[in-house]
């Protein structure tokens, strides 16, 4: 099973984007990850195809599971 966390922020034009963490560490808390999200719109140094970052929209863990059924 593979973990990303993802931040998802809202940029310049009121579009979402995300930045995707591999493998977070497993006890992360909200007000942590908050201050990571902070530190990013502070440092204001990604910019996308809608212009700067702005603003937080949420922050989420996704949990993969593959399951191979046949490989070749």
């Amino acid at each position: 099973m593979s973990r990303t966390l993802q931040m998802v922020f809202r940029n310049a034009q009121g579009r979402n984007t995300t930045l995707s963490v591999a493998d977070p560490q497993t006890d992360l808390e909200a007000a942590e990850v908050s201050a990571a999200m902070d530190e990013v719109l502070d440092a204001n140094i990604f910019n996308t195809t809608g212009g700067d970052i702005i603003s937080k929209v949420r922050a989420q863990i996704v949990d993969r599971q593959v399951e191979t059924l046949v490989e070749f």
